[in-house]
């Protein structure tokens, strides 16, 4: 019964936020291909969630394990969005802050599946990626007006938003790494992070992590010794399930928007909230 009204309860909140917003489809052809015998052409594509009056800034967000979003129509867009991104979808509508879906281009898709066969760090550390990143940030411009640009990763996703803001400079305003991944696994995940030199991005940097983060992978300890003043600290919150999942510590959970606040209240102001959730 809970589960049940929970659900009516965020049906709800999808519907009247539609009513606010603009999400638009974004598909890019790269003019690659890919299949030996098919040479099916590539696209990168992208959700855009423009709030009802124009905006110069957009979020392009790169969501966690696992990593692909696999978009082919708008519909796509709410199941690529962890639950502290969905459930507060309105914050960045009052803030006037577009927000982007960005998926890996379709050759990068892999096969099906739970677990990603593809788009790891050799295609988000390379020059590939970042071209195209650019097609998706020259499209925003050119059709849409948006002129300042933040990328922002959660823990999978922070191997692309970090080497992102490395690789393209001043072509973005700043850039948000949230519960990022640093810890060794055994698939390698994050590997070509191991020697990441901060001091070569160009544009501001904000660090979020939740002090308690029980994921091993993603460890507030490593981000704190880097992040220095640039660092959001999220205390408290409620641990349930998969320690690296969407619904623990890891996840924000408990914290959601509070979270979200302080990232749009950086981006507004460049004020560093330390220490929120006490």
């Amino acid at each position: 019964m809970r589960k049940a009204l929970l659900a009516v309860v965020v049906a709800l909140y999808c519907i009247s936020i539609a009513h606010a917003q603009t999400d638009v489809l974004i598909e890019i052809d790269r003019g690659r291909t890919e299949g030996i015998f098919t040479k099916s052409p590539v696209f990168q594509r992208a959700i855009l969630s423009k709030p009802a009056t124009p905006t110069e800034t957009a979020v392009l967000f790169f969501r966690g394990y696992p990593g692909i979003a696999r978009i082919q129509s708008v519909a796509d867009k709410q199941r690529n969005l962890l639950p502290f991104m969905r459930l507060n979808q309105r914050i960045f509508l009052e803030e006037g802050i577009a927000l982007v879906i960005v998926d890996c281009p379709t050759d990068q898709w892999g096969a099906p599946g739970a677990d990603p066969t593809s788009c790891f760090d050799g295609y988000r550390s390379s020059k590939e990626h970042v071209d195209d990143v650019r097609s998706v940030i020259a499209r925003l411009r050119d059709e849409h007006g948006i002129s300042k640009i933040y990328i922002f990763g959660h823990s999978f996703g922070t191997i692309s938003s970090r080497w992102l803001a490395m690789n393209l400079g001043n072509e973005i305003n700043g850039s948000i790494h949230s519960a990022s991944m640093n810890g060794r696994n055994p698939r390698g995940y994050a590997n070509s992070l191991s020697r990441f030199s901060y001091d070569t991005i160009a544009a501001p940097i904000l660090h979020v992590h939740n002090e308690n983060d029980a994921c091993p992978h993603t460890p507030y300890s490593t981000v704190k010794e880097y992040a220095g003043e640039n660092l959001v600290t999220v205390r408290g919150g409620v641990p349930e399930g998969d320690p690296c999942g969407a619904t623990h510590l890891h996840s924000y959970r408990g914290r959601e928007e509070l979270v979200v606040r302080s990232i749009l209240s950086w981006i507004k102001t460049r004020k560093v909230d330390r220490l929120i959730g006490e």
